[in-house]
């Protein structure tokens, strides 16, 4: 491997962006002059980060933290500012003084968890769906929040705008060049994803979302990598954004009446060289014993899942009936109405045998969404959890003593009903989550939900004003 240092020195890069997250999934960084990085720099970290500043983090009377260079993930950035080089690489976050990883860094939570995978004799690959919305204006009025709040989302695409072709909602799937409006936009993402980042895509399309939603499939890695990669695509989709004049949203649901965007999640685990998800004598769908298990701890521990891969009040906007999102507990091979989904577009490649996990949204942590995930599937696996038949019927349109005929549970309803199921069930996640991780996380995100619950939204107004 070569190293930070003479990365810097080959490339003649000037400034180095140090990169990381905070508990929430939002990318952060500083920058260092890169002559500036030393041996010192890549064993005891780079003093430059005040944790105190930086949601969950640490508190202003021990606010001194270190960053920590992961020099796997050294690029070049492929725009210059003022005409000088800079790079770009990712950062554990480790405490000062000697004093070891700080227990709510994201990052270092997704290194235990392969780290934990080893030791189980596993490793796991991981790819994402990253759905977003791409627009031309967007206008936000909070100024007088007392008296109230308005928002204004404006693309060439949208059925209220008169300047492309004639659209409607949901119709937007794999739409084609003419009134695909992002489509270089989208290319250019993509291209400089593969080409630049070395972050691989297995396809990148217009959703379903006429207003200008797309998404890029993030090809399977390690989950750090996958986690890192995502991060990265948010990263120059909003750099490349700019350079267009576009705006792009990770909101699950910003637009009433079209589809949400949804970050669906493929694993498989492996030991060795064998998939141990793959059984070619199952008739139903290859599908081995272990990885019925492991849907069984994904359906038995969703609900509380919901708190880390929903993260957001506006994530439960999107998972309502009919926009294609999950809200049922149940599994099966192609139906998309169910939170676990086994996708059975050939036969016989065990390479390709993968579970998809619909819940998660783009403004999930990857970091946190990906070990939550795969450690409650290890506990069904572990556990031997059951997760009972298959359900080939669209759940959607199924009575409630259907529901209950086939035990199917439902996901919490909002953010609140989340974290109260997170407080009661979370031994699952013990051996890779802090307990002052998982304690930091359910009370910032419980404040975020009381606040937020106490705004009046414009429809609200509109229906209830004159009642």
């Amino acid at each position: 491997m070569v190293s930070l240092i003479e990365n810097v020195r080959e490339f003649g890069v000037e400034w180095l962006e140090l990169h990381f997250t905070d508990l929430f999934g939002r990318l952060k960084m500083t920058m260092v002059p890169a002559n500036s990085i030393d041996e010192d720099s890549l064993r005891d970290g780079i003093p430059k980060l005040d944790g105190s500043s930086v949601s969950g983090f640490g508190k202003i009377e021990y606010s001194d933290l270190n960053l920590l260079p992961d020099e796997d993930t050294f690029v070049v950035l492929p725009w210059k500012v003022s005409d000088e080089t800079v790079a770009r690489v990712y950062c554990y976050v480790y405490k000062s003084f000697g004093a070891g990883p700080l227990e709510v860094d994201p990052r270092q939570t997704t290194n235990k968890l392969v780290a934990f995978l080893e030791e189980q004799g596993f490793k796991s690959y991981t790819g994402l769906e990253a759905e977003y919305y791409v627009l031309k204006e967007i206008r936000v009025d909070v100024s007088r929040p007392y008296a109230g709040t308005s928002y204004f989302l404006g693309s060439p695409e949208a059925p209220w705008s008169n300047d492309g072709y004639p659209t409607m909602f949901k119709d937007g799937y794999y739409t084609s060049l003419h009134t695909d409006t992002i489509y270089e936009y989208r290319y250019k993402v993509a291209s400089l994803l593969k080409n630049v980042f070395g972050v691989g895509s297995t396809a990148h399309h217009h959703e379903v979302g006429v207003v200008a939603q797309m998404e890029i499939d993030i090809k399977h890695s390690d989950p750090l990598r996958t986690a890192d990669n995502y991060m990265t695509l948010k990263y120059v989709a909003r750099k490349v954004a700019q350079e267009y004049g576009l705006y792009v949203t990770f909101m699950p649901k910003p637009i009433y009446g079209d589809n949400g965007s949804g970050l669906h999640t493929h694993i498989s685990i492996w030991r060795g060289d064998e998939n141990i998800f793959y059984d070619a004598d199952d008739e139903y769908a290859e599908l081995s014993q272990d990885a019925r298990y492991f849907i069984g701890g994904l359906l038995e521990h969703g609900r509380s899942l919901s708190a880390i891969v929903s993260p957001t009040v506006n994530s439960y906007k999107r998972l309502v009936p009919g926009y294609e999102a999950p809200i049922y507990l149940a599994w099966s091979r192609g139906n998309r109405s169910s939170a676990v989904r086994v996708p059975v577009y050939r036969r016989g490649r065990p390479w390709e045998k993968r579970i998809e996990y619909r819940p998660p949204d783009p403004l999930a942590n990857p970091y946190l969404a990906l070990a939550a995930i795969i450690m409650a599937g290890l506990d069904g696996i572990k556990k031997k959890i059951d997760p009972g038949d298959p359900v080939d019927k669209d759940i959607y349109h199924m009575s409630d003593s259907e529901l209950r005929e086939y035990n199917i549970r439902s996901l919490p309803r909002d953010l609140y009903e989340a974290l109260e199921e997170l407080k009661s069930d979370n031994e699952y996640l013990k051996p890779v989550f802090s307990s002052s991780l998982i304690n930091t996380y359910i009370d910032i995100k419980l404040k975020e939900f009381l606040e937020l619950n106490q705004y009046a939204s414009p429809i609200e107004v509109y229906r209830y004003f004159s009642f």
